[in-house]
């Protein structure tokens, strides 16, 4: 963790708990606590409330700011700051100079359940829709001040003791390199691997990968040509500079190549190469060489180490996590594969800026599925002005698929969520013969699960249109042509989630929230489907 000498600030939005974190962490750590409300209430001899109401919010802000400076000249201490504090820039620069400053998080319905009957908030007066209206406009308000501080640690549906594991990660992911944000996955195993997100590593997997101990020597990177093109070189000069030999085996791009064919292709590369069981194949890619590059590990010399680079907004936001991977058949999807749990993941969103505009659409559609999921903010965000930085809705996104696979990693029961969409989306992919892409598929899916979902009575038919307005506002299809309706519906039956001849569906309750429905019937899947089929 960060230098003893270095303060570690927690700063963030009322409620997001920096009180109960800091305290815990400064324990944790044995350095002493200071929390600046409790310093200005003591200056002021008066709570911050009566201190808004009697005195004016500026004379507050000025004690803050000197404050600020104070604590900014010493040393060793776990700070957590009032919720405006740092929305202040020369407060921010002054505490950011002594030390890493993190950023806590929370969505509104999470800050008004924490602080709605609290009576010292000068800045939420009335009842509660007053108080959560006053949040949703102060959260815009601040969200740039927020937004700028790289180490961000959201809290939502977390116990204080969740909170500081999270810091903790943060805080040694800084000290490893600045401003990563590191987000540790249990595998079933019991081992711990890492997912690692930062502009920039790209240029240093090599690094990443010794720091976690993988053998030196031959190293395979899996992926196709475009992308070789463009990243094989500097990930290969990475791996160089710390000592590996990397070696670049090409497959076909594209997902009607992820075939077992290809898989043979590449066992004929790695032998070629020499690689033996401590060799790493890394997968350079998106969602396609994340599968064939995880299978291919996870079956040469009977298992090798595997680490994820993902390259396309998809596939780091759900093909990277979790250890499925696997190969399609002519008859469904995915019918072929192996749990790989990867010993790191390394994900740097800068590469999304070489995307076809229609590939970062398309991943855009994974990220509204985990909103709908459970993670209503991510929703709402880009319904509303979009994230504050397009890694930190990553780092948002990838939390939801770590916090649902930790929980169930063989997808017996709430992995199983994660699923929204795709039986309807794999189906019309697959009809498309992938003409559609995922993403794609998976937006179409979204409608007809929500469409089913209202139908059934599972949820207010207002979600399906709030739903199908966002992915208009994304660019997204919201309906297709040229598919039959019958073969589309056929198709269903090969989707590996079948249980027995029942097909399984992932409906949307509310946002946030999803249930796990057997068939209602055909009719109210074909009615589904023709939603979305012209």
């Amino acid at each position: 963790m960060t230098n003893q000498q270095n303060n570690i600030t927690l700063t963030g939005f009322m409620g997001t708990g920096k009180s109960t974190t800091g305290q815990l962490l400064a324990a944790r750590l044995g350095r002493d606590f200071v929390d600046m409300d409790d310093r200005l209430v003591a200056h002021f001899g008066k709570p911050i409330a009566d201190v808004f109401a009697q005195e004016g919010e500026a004379l507050f802000r000025t004690a803050e700011a000197r404050l600020c400076q104070e604590l900014a000249g010493q040393s060793g201490l776990v700070i957590a700051t009032g919720g405006g504090a740092l929305v202040n820039t020369e407060n921010r620069d002054a505490l950011a100079a002594s030390g890493p400053v993190v950023c806590l998080t929370a969505d509104a319905e999470t800050i008004i359940e924490r602080v709605e009957a609290a009576t010292d908030r000068p800045l939420l007066p009335g009842g509660r829709g007053e108080k959560l209206a006053n949040i949703e406009h102060l959260l815009a308000k601040r969200r740039g001040a927020y937004g700028s501080i790289p180490l961000q640690v959201p809290t939502d549906r977390c116990t204080p003791e969740q909170i500081v594991e999270r810091v903790a990660d943060a805080l040694a992911a800084n000290d490893e390199i600045a401003g990563m944000n590191r987000i540790s996955v249990a595998t079933p195993e019991g081992t711990t691997y890492h997912i690692c997100i930062a502009d920039g590593l790209l240029g240093r997997v090599g690094e990443l990968m010794a720091n976690r101990g993988l053998t030196k020597g031959k190293a395979a990177i899996v992926t196709n040509p475009v992308i070789a093109e463009l990243h094989g070189e500097t990930v290969a000069e990475s791996l160089a500079g710390a000592g590996f030999e990397p070696v670049i085996c090409i497959v076909p791009e594209g997902e009607q190549n992820k075939t077992l064919a290809s898989i043979a292709s590449l066992y004929d590369q790695f032998l070629a190469a020499g690689m033996d069981r401590r060799s790493p194949v890394i997968g350079l890619g998106g969602g396609v060489i994340g599968d064939m590059a995880g299978f291919a590990a996870a079956s040469y010399l009977r298992g090798v180490p595997f680490v994820q680079i993902p390259t396309s907004v998809l596939s780091m936001v759900d093909a990277s996590v979790g250890g499925k991977t696997g190969v399609d058949l002519p008859q469904g999807k995915n019918l072929v594969g192996a749990f790989k749990q990867p010993s790191l993941v390394v994900i740097d969103p800068a590469v999304i800026e070489t995307l076809p505009a229609a590939e970062f659409r398309s991943g855009l559609a994974e990220i509204v599925k985990h909103g709908i999921i459970a993670a209503p903010e991510i929703f709402r965000q880009l319904e509303g002005d979009g994230p504050t930085n397009l890694g930190q809705l990553v780092s948002d996104a990838v939390r939801v698929k770590v916090d649902v696979v930790a929980e169930d990693p063989f997808e017996m029961g709430r992995r199983a969520t994660l699923n929204l969409g795709h039986t309807f989306g794999h189906a019309i992919e697959q009809t498309s013969q992938y003409a559609i892409r995922h993403g794609e598929g998976v937006g179409l899916g979204l409608i007809c699960a929500a469409h089913m979902a209202a139908e059934t009575g599972h949820c207010d038919p207002a979600l399906e249109e709030r739903i199908r307005q966002l992915l208009i506002r994304l660019d997204l299809p919201v309906s297709v042509s040229g598919y039959s309706l019958d073969e589309v519906h056929a198709t269903m039956f090969f989707d590996k989630k079948r249980q027995g001849k029942t097909l399984r569906f992932i409906l949307p309750t509310a946002l946030g929230d999803v249930k796990i429905v057997n068939d209602p019937g055909e009719e109210y899947v074909r009615r589904a489907l023709a939603v979305v089929l012209n």
